[in-house]
């Protein structure tokens, strides 16, 4: 996809983060406080990215305020570059996929496995597991 295909089928806001590497404000995205299970998705192109049991609510000072995995649902499912903006080392959390900036990766002695995706809400989209009776089974 051009620039342009991608100005139309994001929203504004999805377009500055995903494909201006933006990031939304804190507490502001619709995913923050999410619990259902299911799997979250990259809301640009599908790509399944993150599992719902990796989510959890970060204690971390700085990283508050975003969704929070602890992991991503195949390695496969992203891509990690350097990321050397705003004066600090970071890491990018990229869509394999699209190419999509998701959000970053730190390492986080508070999280459950001592990686932390900090991932912007408004790059995501969330498929809710079916429960056995809905599935047919």
């Amino acid at each position: 996809m051009n620039d342009d295909d991608w100005k139309q089928k994001l929203t504004p806001e999805q377009y500055k983060v995903l494909r201006k590497k933006g990031t939304e404000a804190p507490f502001s995205g619709e995913f923050l406080d999410h619990s259902k299970s299911g799997t979250y998705t990259c809301v640009a192109c599908g790509n399944e990215l993150f599992k719902s049991d990796t989510k959890y609510e970060s204690k971390t000072p700085g990283l508050i305020g975003w969704p929070s995995f602890g992991d991503v649902i195949d390695s496969g499912a992203i891509k990690l570059q350097n990321d050397d903006t705003l004066g600090m080392q970071r890491t990018e959390v990229i869509c394999a996929k699209c190419g999509g900036h998701l959000g970053h990766l730190f390492d986080d002695e508070l999280s459950p496995n001592g990686k932390h995706y900090c991932i912007n809400s408004v790059c995501l989209g969330f498929t809710p597991q079916l429960d056995k009776k809905d599935s047919g089974k």
